[in-house]
This record gives structure tokens, sequence and C-alpha cells, in this order.
């Protein structure tokens, strides 16, 4: 019997796993594709989920194979310079095409001990008070104590256990495929610059040996949601730019529309929903595959104390507490953006104004804040500005915070080396040291580097360690 089935190894399911690979739940990811995709949806990690790579030892790793990038805004197309003052020590994203995330992840992933299975599509489960039956579509079935879906926007999972995905149908759609070209650069470049004057969903993207990265609007919504071919792309392109720049030899093809929906709950029981299994949005902003990386930063360590059995009372409902609201903000902003890349003109003189709005510094700081998901604060009640919010990397004495992070522990940073952490050191990680980018006493970190205390009263410390991290031993 497995501690945790999850069902999907896409980032958000491969982030899942290492995250409780780290706190030696035993992990089974069940992938019903043969072969990790080659697929270029997600283009990048934005800087949130930066922080979590750097928090858990892997930055490295995607840098050595990505380039920084840093655009302020990136919101409905209207691109503007990086804001100053940004909360963050990582004020960047990283380039990584999707195929490349996934490889680094699940190299993570098996380094941990998870065991990954390809060609193993969920079909059926049951659950029941002691954990869930898991069955595949070749009749086998498997049991564990939890299940998470992330296995996508039409997730098996989530209509499994019944959960209602409501929403906004598709109004638009957009083919994306990576294809060769003939055409010279300077040709596509010259008609690209031309057609953004007017439609903004549309591009040429130059990648490795020769590939291109093209987007296009679809000819109208297409009902059954095939891949297009390679034709249509060339009649779209035609339509659009008077040129299908000699396309050939594509790698994938595929579409996407605008429809936004989200499930109506995140948890039935013992399973779970993460990912695109739980919200799908147009990929305006470049939000989707950080969002569920984000997810399962925010899942694994609580269903890993659940497993350990420390999970105070209420944790894993916390989950859909704090990851919905998050999930609904994207939804909305994406939806927001797509009027943005309208071309009637209405959303042209909004696009106009909203352009003009962002040189402002504070809205340009906003906006990339909502978009990299640095600003995100979860709702812990009154107190401390900081309260709720993830803490940024800062600089110690002797070294920095997100060093300190890699083992997926809660940790105190204590500045007055007056406080302990007594029974929870088996949970948390005590640190005295000083940094001079933080002006408070202590600081409470939850394994996901949020913050859920913030003060010098030890009465208040114990009772803050017992509300996350259960009963002290000893």
């Amino acid at each position: 019997m497995f501690d945790v089935i999850v069902a999907g190894g896409g980032p958000t399911g491969l982030m899942l796993a290492a995250e409780l690979r780290l706190h030696d739940v035993l992990v089974l990811v069940l992938e019903k594709r043969d072969e990790p995709t080659n697929e270029s949806r997600g283009q990048g990690l934005h800087a949130r989920s930066v922080e979590m790579m750097d928090q858990r030892g892997m930055l490295d790793r995607f840098l050595a194979v990505s380039e920084k990038f840093q655009v302020g805004g990136l919101f409905g197309g209207i691109m503007k310079p990086w804001p100053e003052r940004l909360d963050t020590a990582h004020p960047y994203g990283v380039a990584a095409p999707q195929p490349v995330t996934e490889r680094l992840l699940n190299e993570r992933a098996l380094e941990l001990g998870t065991e990954i299975r390809r060609g193993h599509e969920v079909v059926g489960l049951r659950q029941d008070e002691d954990g869930v039956t898991v069955e595949l579509a070749d009749g086998t079935e498997l049991r564990s104590r939890y299940l998470v879906g992330c296995d996508g926007g039409r997730s098996a999972v989530r209509k499994l256990i019944g959960v209602d995905f409501p929403g906004e149908p598709a109004t638009v759609e957009t083919l994306l495929g990576d294809m060769e070209v003939t055409a010279d650069p300077e040709t596509i470049a010259a008609a690209v610059e031309e057609v953004r004057k007017t439609q903004l969903r549309f591009g040429v993207t130059p990648g490795e040996n020769g590939v291109c990265r093209i987007v296009v609007p679809a000819d109208g919504v297409a009902e059954d949601r095939a891949a297009p071919t390679l034709d249509e792309f060339r009649q779209q392109l035609r339509a659009f730019a008077g040129t299908d720049f000699g396309v050939h030899s594509p790698r994938w093809l595929s579409r996407f529309g605008d429809a936004t929906r989200q499930a109506e709950r995140y948890r039935v029981g013992r399973v779970f929903l993460a990912g695109d299994a739980a919200h799908i949005h147009p990929p305006t902003g470049g939000q989707g595959l950080n969002l569920g990386i984000q997810d399962a930063f925010n899942l694994g360590w609580k269903l890993a104390a659940e497993v350990a059995g420390w999970a105070p009372e209420g944790l894993l409902d916390t989950y859909e507490a704090e990851r919905r609201p998050a999930g609904r903000r994207v939804v909305e902003n994406t939806r927001a953006q797509m009027t943005l890349l309208g071309t009637d003109a209405g959303a042209t003189a909004l696009r106009e104004l909203f352009s003009k709005l962002m040189d402002f510094e504070e809205v340009n700081r906003y906006v990339t804040g909502m978009i990299t998901a640095v600003d995100v604060r979860y709702d812990l009640g009154e107190g401390h500005e900081l309260l709720g919010l993830r803490m940024r990397d800062v600089a110690l004495k002797r070294g920095r915070l997100y060093e300190l992070m890699r083992g997926g522990r809660g940790l105190l940073l204590d500045q007055t080396g007056r406080l302990s952490v007594g029974g929870w050191a088996d949970r948390v990680d005590h640190v005295v040291d000083v940094s001079e980018e933080l002006d408070v006493p202590a600081v409470l970190l939850r394994p996901d580097g949020h913050v859920v205390w913030v003060g010098e009263d030890r009465q208040e410390l114990h009772g803050r360690l017992g509300e996350w991290f259960g009963a002290a031993t000893g």
C-alpha cells in the first residue's frame, strides 16, 4: 500500500511527488503517456516558482540550461520594464520550455526515491475510511492512503469524484505548435511586426535547431477539440500574414481556447485536485504551469504531515482554503487579459489606456506581483504585515535564508537568540542568525516559506507552533 498515489506526471504531479519524498512519504506517480511530453506549452518559471526552486536547491539546474528574463507587467500583451522594488530577491523569470521543466522535475523526483509508472491510466476509484483504491485501464487495482489528481484539464480523477467544473466556455481559439520554416528570419520578423499591430494572438518565435513556435488565431472554435492539421496552420498564417512561411515538419500541433473553469472543490475525502485538474484558463501571462507547481508546493508538506501523523486538525483543509482563491485570481486575470487582446475598437482603446496606466511604477509593480505570484498572501487572520506572505530570500550573517529550507521543514528565524522550538524540533528548524534586511525579532515559516508568526513572545510562538505543526513531543 502506498501513502500517496499521484495521477499525472506533468510538472504539478512531479513537484508534488518530490515534496512528499522529502518527508519519506511512499509515493507512486501514474502517468498515462508512455513518454515525456515534447510539447512546449509552458514557457518558463515566474519569480515565485524560481524562489521555490531555490528553496529546494534546484535553481542552479534550471539556470544551467535556461536563460533569465525580465518583463514587467507581462499582462495582455503589454510589455513594460521590470518594476523597481518588487518584493523578491529573484527579480526575474527563467525561460525553460515545459519539456525542460518536466525533465528536471522528473530527475529530482527519481533522485528522492519516487516510483513513476508510465503508460498507466486511472479509470476508476473508490475510497473508504482507510484509503483509496485506484483502478487502472488494464484492470489492475492499487491501494493508497491518499490520491491526488494532477491529470490535467480533462481530469479523470475530478470526474470520478463527481466534482463540478463550472466556468465560461471558449469563445475564441488559438493554434499553437512547433515546426520548421523555410522563410528567412528577416521576412518572418517583418511579417510578425506588421500583424501584431492589430493581432496580438500571433507570433513566430525562433527556437533550437531551426524549429519555431507558431501562434495564430484559429478560424472559429472547434467542437471536437481535435489537434489541428498543418494545413490548418498554413491557412491561418496566410490569412493573417499573407504567407505561411513555408512551415513543415511539425513537432507537435495543438489548440487552446479562452475557456475559464475552476473546480467547485479541491478535496473530496482522501482525494485532492491540483494544477489543471483544479483550474483551466488561457495561457496569457504564462501562469498555468506555475500555478500548478505552486499548488503542489502548498499541498505537499501538509499531506506529508498527515501521513507522518503530526498534522494538526484541519491542516489538510487549508489547502483548498488557500489555493482556491489563488486559482480564482488567475482565472479572473486571464479572462481580463483576453479582453485586452481583442481586436475590436473597444479592446484597442482599453489596451491603450491600460498601457498608459502601466507606466506608473505602482501599477506595474502590482501587475507584475500578481502575474509572478510573489504577492500571494494567505488569510491567516489579523497581525503583522508579513503574516500570510511568503518570506523572500534574505541574506544572513552565515548565508542565505533559502539555503536553510532545502529539507522542506518549518523554520524559526530567531534574531534574539532567546527563543526555542522545544518539542517541535523534529519538524521545525531553529536558526539563530541576524539579517540586516529583516526588522523583526523573529519569524516562523511553514515549509512552503509563508510566515505564520512574527514577534518575540514565547507563549505566542508555542501557540503558533501547535497550530501549524501539531502537538509538541517530549
